[in-house]
């Protein structure tokens, strides 16, 4: 007989965001994949068709439509659009319980929804910047880098949530060089590519200018570059980076690596709103999440896009067969 692949597991998120009713309604339209939900039944909108599960492997017995929960108490009910610290320690603890269960084989990937990073900490002191820290420190401080991807570009920042000013200083030539490093092998294992193409962007306006415009291109940037393409690694740049994401240039790469947050996400979420899924490189097991936050001013509303959503599990799921 053939044995059933393992599951997703997708997490509750904030309750009182959007994640609950993107749950709620990926089941009712129907996904190719299988997947359970890791929350608080009473946190999923008044009409939803759910059924509790011991276990992952028993979404295979859910009926068509239904939403399999995996129950996860929390403090209290949940509000739309009005976070809870009280419910930081259920959103925490749903990750967790997500990150076993792909550990031990029960779950073929996780699928996190949006979390409000204040009220964790506020609630729980939570101490980590987001979910791509806090996984890394669950899969044992693992090295990650984050990539955003949608079908036309995959961006990867190589320093992420600080300030504009902090990034030259945090720009290390180590930094750089393992953000390639993980990025390549990533694109090897996860997205098939045999030979992945990576181009580099430049830090300063017109990649320095040769030096008119700043030095770190000709500092450590192009070195690094002209390192990983001796270890034959189709690496190129340090590219400009108002000329790297036209369409002709695009087709020329399969991921850019970039060197501060706005030059990565600016571009994908101009060419993909709706339908970027961002995803944590170098972690043991398959991680993706929507690319947008918890809409507390849409939550409850049922209008939420389930675009984003859908499209980090079919990328999830595709990551996972290929891992298997």
């Amino acid at each position: 007989m053939t044995r059933r692949p393992a599951p997703l597991v997708l997490t509750c998120g904030d309750p009182s965001g959007v994640g609950p009713e993107l749950a709620a309604r990926l089941a009712l339209d129907g996904l190719p994949m299988p997947f359970v939900w890791i929350g608080d039944p009473r946190h999923l909108p008044a009409n939803t068709c759910w059924q509790p599960v011991p276990r992952p492997d028993a979404v295979y017995s859910v009926a068509p439509g239904a939403l399999a929960v995996l129950e996860q108490p929390f403090a209290t009910p949940a509000h739309p659009g009005r976070p809870d610290p009280a419910n930081a320690a259920g959103t925490i603890a749903a990750i967790e319980t997500a990150v076993r269960l792909v550990q031990s084989g029960a779950a073929s990937g996780v699928v996190t929804a949006p979390i409000n990073k204040k009220a964790l900490k506020d609630g729980a002191g939570f101490a980590f910047p987001g979910h791509t820290e806090f996984l890394a420190h669950l899969a044992g401080g693992c090295e990650v880098v984050m990539m955003l991807a949608c079908e036309g570009l995959r961006v990867v920042p190589a320093t992420i949530h600080i300030p504009l000013s902090r990034v030259p200083a945090a720009l290390t030539p180590d930094l750089l060089r393992r953000t390639i490093e993980i990025t390549h092998a990533a694109l090897i294992r996860d997205f098939g590519l045999a030979d992945p193409r990576i181009a580099v962007a430049g830090l300063n306006p017109h990649a320095g200018e040769g030096g008119a415009m700043g030095t770190e291109e000709n500092d450590f940037i192009r070195p690094i570059v002209q390192d990983c393409a001796g270890r034959s690694m189709a690496v190129f740049g340090p590219l400009p980076a108002d000329t790297m994401f036209h369409p002709a240039a695009r087709a020329r790469y399969d991921a850019a690596i970039c060197m501060y947050h706005d030059q990565a996400l600016i571009p994908i979420k101009t060419i993909d709103f709706a339908g970027g899924v961002n995803v944590t490189l170098g972690l043991p097991f398959v991680r993706t999440s929507p690319d947008h936050g918890t809409a507390y001013d849409i939550a409850g509303k049922g209008v939420a896009d389930p675009s984003s959503m859908r499209a980090a599990m079919a990328m999830a799921w595709d990551m996972a067969q290929r891992r298997a």
